[in-house]
């Protein structure tokens, strides 16, 4: 949706038009799809040149529809980290600008009780020492905080590995007098362009910084005004709407009571929405794998609970064969008011992440492709709230749609901090200042301050989540038929935006991809 520039990526994709829907597996693989399968296996993503030199003379005649979108991707994202590469040529394209940091290293592995070489250690202090001599430094509390899990990471570590964790600590504490005090590639040199080339490797597409940053201004001041309106109706007229927002949280009407029948209330609430979702998604969507009937939202187990785990998934076979779900992170419950459970059961369940994943898995793409898609999965995610709110999930609900905005506050505040501190220059407490402002609280797993660390350290990929959800959202807006569209769109499994476009655009004959289960509400 940003860039009309394809640089010859979409050559070829006609094809798929001509292929029915739905086929028999044993059709699915052509001969030709081992021998890319191969090729890619090969390709090291640390070398980009060689990569593409590598696929240059590859015919993509005889593919199969899902390995012509891999060849496709990755060529066209071997492209952008050729050119990442030709500018920062220190760096692994893609990767975090700062080599060791709180969030990467494999002093990381060794914390969590893990056996790493010492020679290992010693490449990442190289890397480091690299990225110093080009005047990339961890802003100074991050590098503190780096310095503080290295020596932690030491004590933990014995014979050479400890030696060389030493030596880590020491390049740490060496560059700390030129550790600069904010964040943000904007104040590195280079740094704009790389954070243009991290933004386009994520979203696939190209779209200039600024572009961005105004999206998601347009999109925070149109949720900020719904927000506004809704809570006028709720008698909540004073105020800003993040006190709003922090006063309706603290509401005793909407809170679970601190034990196990209101965690059990909590999920039974998710799963009623959840079932409410599942009853109208043959209105949206052409073929449904067995898999959605095999999902659910569901209690963690009591240790987990004790230990404060975070939510996480189990994602079914497509065919139904077997269960999965949400597991819902509630130990903190008085913190997850009923009326933010709705939109986190559309993100996580249905028509979120139990939608798309297992059909993505049954497409079976290429891990290097998925690479070069790494908004995609997210960015559906936060469109199928954003989906469920277009289809009038809400109405009647005000306080569930103010938690379907809350959350695509948060979606958006993360894009804002993105472009903010990489392109604009702003600092991390201006970043935190502006998420309060929108969202009140930070949400239960994303505390406002460490959010913004973790962008700091993690350019780009947040916006493109962001664009991702945005540019489905505008396509469906102009699409013929919004069941089919959205067929196409998951079909292949994780795209890059501008493949996303092309699939989305095609003439309705469907674009086919290999499956094993029998789709529900459409073709079979």
């Amino acid at each position: 949706m940003f860039s009309p520039d394809r640089r010859g990526a979409l050559a070829g994709l006609a094809v798929l038009a001509l292929l029915p829907r739905v086929f028999a597996p044993a059709r699915a693989a052509t001969s030709r799809d081992a021998g890319l399968v191969a090729l890619l296996d090969r390709i090291d993503a640390g070398d980009p040149v060689a990569g593409l030199g590598a696929l240059r003379g590859f015919d993509a005649r005889g593919l199969s529809p899902v390995r012509r979108l891999d060849l496709l991707a990755v060529r066209q994202g071997l492209a952008v980290d050729a050119r990442m590469l030709a500018r920062w040529n220190w760096l692994r394209p893609g990767r975090s600008p700062y080599p060791v940091s709180p969030r990467t290293g494999n002093w990381r592995k060794v914390a969590e009780g893990g056996t790493v070489a010492a020679d290992a250690i010693r490449a990442d202090t190289q890397m480091l020492d690299a990225a110093a001599n080009q005047g990339v430094v961890l802003p100074r509390a991050l590098l503190d905080e780096t310095l503080r899990a290295v020596e932690a990471a030491r004590g933990r570590a014995s014979g050479e590995s400890a030696a060389a964790l030493a030596g880590q600590a020491a390049a740490l504490r060496k560059q700390r007098p030129h550790a600069p005090d904010h964040a943000g590639l904007v104040r590195l040199r280079g740094g704009s362009d790389y954070f243009a080339l991290m933004l386009e490797r994520a979203l696939g597409e190209a779209i200039a910084p600024a572009a961005a940053h105004a999206r998601a201004e347009a999109a925070a001041r149109a949720l900020a005004r719904r927000a506004d309106m809704l809570f006028a109706k709720l008698g909540m007229k004073g105020g800003s709407n993040g006190e709003r927002f922090r006063a309706l949280a603290r509401d005793p009407r909407h809170l679970y009571a601190d034990s196990g029948a209101g965690r059990d209330r909590a999920v039974a609430d998710m799963n009623r929405w959840m079932a409410r979702a599942r009853r109208w998604m043959p209105q949206a969507f052409g073929t449904i794998p067995p898999a959605v009937d095999h999902v659910a939202a569901r209690r963690m187990s009591r240790a987990d609970e004790a230990a404060g785990r975070g939510g996480y998934r189990t994602v079914p076979p497509a065919d139904g064969s077997g269960e999965g779900g949400y597991y819902v992170d509630l130990a903190h419950i008085r913190r997850r008011p009923d009326w933010t459970l709705s939109s986190v059961v559309h993100h996580e369940l249905l028509p979120g992440h139990m939608l798309q994943m297992p059909i993505e898995a049954a497409a079976d793409p290429h891990p290097l492709r998925l690479s070069y898609a790494a908004a995609f999965t997210e960015g559906w995610a936060i469109y199928a709230e954003e989906l469920m709110a277009h289809a009038g999930a809400f109405e009647g609900a005000p306080e569930a749609e103010l938690g379907y905005i809350q959350w695509a506050l948060f979606r958006v505040g993360r894009a804002l901090a993105d472009t903010g501190i990489h392109s604009r220059g702003w600092t991390q407490a201006q970043a935190i200042a502006r998420l309060r402002d929108l969202q009140g609280e930070g949400v239960i797993f994303a505390p406002i301050e460490e959010d913004v660390a973790r962008i700091c350290l993690e350019p780009g990929i947040r916006s493109a989540e962001f664009l991702m959800a945005a540019s489905l959202a505008d396509l469906r807006d102009i699409a013929g038929d919004v069941r089919d569209f959205h067929d196409h769109v998951l079909a292949p499994g994780s795209l890059p935006l501008h493949l996303v476009e092309a699939v989305a655009r095609h003439d309705g004959a469907g674009t086919a991809v290999p499956t094993t289960y029998s789709g529900r509400g459409g073709a079979a």
